[in-house]
């Protein structure tokens, strides 16, 4: 009788994990009943207001990758080596937590500051003149800048001691 228990628990066990597979599965599907809708997934969110062609293209990887239904779904983006110019729209990206955006060209860094979630920001290999606006970011807890040869190097009593800051060649003689 031992052994029928151990079965029968195999067996629901399995039909349990059989049938929670495909529930998950089933967010992406409408369902109906008698021609009648009864459940209709949200769409995904579709980027809008991105200035920068590249930009766009990378954000609509990401939210794609994580199966995004909105701006505040993604928190970690990467989009190296892009070939992103401008990052205007992307402060419609409220929960981005890290975001490495190495190897690019991007120079203004204001739209970056109304990203008060983040907390690792990679912008080494840039073309970045001006630190003061991600410095002042309360929340950021780690910063590369290094590569960026045209970088005004900012006052050591401008740098907060929480943050851990890479600084190009030219900054650290």
């Amino acid at each position: 009788m031992k052994l029928f228990k151990t079965e029968l628990a195999r067996a629901l066990l399995l039909v349990l994990l059989m049938l929670g597979t495909g529930c998950a599965e089933l967010g992406r599907y409408d369902i109906t009943v008698n021609n009648v809708t009864v459940y209709e997934p949200t769409a995904p969110y579709t980027v809008s207001g991105i200035e920068d062609p590249s930009l766009a293209a990378c954000l609509t990887q990401s939210l794609l990758d994580i199966d995004a239904r909105a701006a505040t779904d993604l928190a970690a983006l990467n989009c190296s080596d892009a070939g992103i110019q401008s990052l205007t729209g992307l402060e419609q990206f409220t929960q981005i937590q890290s975001m490495k955006l190495s190897s690019n060209n991007i120079r203004n860094l204001l739209v970056i500051e109304r990203l008060t979630a983040l907390r690792q920001l990679w912008l080494d290999d840039n073309d970045v003149v001006d630190p003061i606006p991600i410095l002042r970011m309360s929340g950021l807890k780690e910063l590369n800048l290094a590569g960026n040869l045209r970088l005004q190097c900012p006052d050591p009593s401008d740098v907060p001691r929480h943050l851990s800051l890479n600084l190009p060649d030219h900054c650290t003689r």
